[in-house]
């Protein structure tokens, strides 16, 4: 069997159920773009230390959410495909969430992207979460059919992401270097920011 298919030579492309739509439809801009941060993040993987390995199988976990995400957004209608990604997905992200948080030293200012290679490239991975939340939220406002759960996930996923690279950039001996025009930023009172953007709704 062939990799190429040849389907693709004219711009357009297959979604679940064979409909065909443009390689630039906001189903596929979306798809394509948690494509892409799960390829990013399988960067960020091969990054890790040899002090930060046991965090490997859960950021593979992570992957396969975000696999998952990518499956969801191909299935034009609700009801052609079971959906994969559930509610439990993002309680279990808000539970990572507060177990790196509170580990982390409490900051009250927006933070610059930086640190080891590792939490840099966390951060990068956390623009491209942020950009796929907009794609689908584009693709919700066209009126499409998009699994809720999915734009749950990917909201979380960002906070996910800035909290594991403060994480990685704490037990390494990393200086947060704070942005010099940032107000006092809070989200939930003390608990928790917003990954380094605006403060959370």
């Amino acid at each position: 069997m062939a990799v190429y298919t040849r389907t693709g030579d004219q711009g357009l492309t297959k979604l679940v159920g064979g409909a065909r739509v443009k390689k630039y439809h906001p189903r596929v801009e979306a798809y394509g773009t948690t494509d892409e941060l799960c390829s990013l993040l399988g960067h960020a993987i091969s990054l890790l230390d040899e002090a930060h390995l046991d965090l490997k199988p859960e950021l593979i976990e992570v992957q396969q959410l975000i696999f998952d995400c990518s499956r969801d957004l191909a299935v034009p209608k609700e009801g052609m495909r079971t959906y994969k990604v559930t509610w439990d997905k993002h309680k279990w992200l808000e539970e990572r969430i507060d177990t790196y948080w509170a580990e982390c030293p409490k900051i009250n200012k927006f933070i610059l992207p930086g640190g080891t290679p590792f939490a840099s490239c966390l951060q990068m991975v956390r623009t491209v979460a942020r950009r796929a939340e907009r794609c689908v939220v584009y693709l919700i406002d066209q009126n499409e059919d998009v699994n809720p759960e999915v734009l749950i996930a990917l909201n979380r996923l960002s906070d996910y992401f800035f909290v594991v690279a403060r994480f990685i950039n704490v037990k390494a001996g990393e200086i947060e270097i704070d942005y010099e025009n940032s107000p006092k930023v809070f989200s939930r009172g003390e608990k928790r920011v917003s990954n380094n953007s605006e403060p959370e709704k």
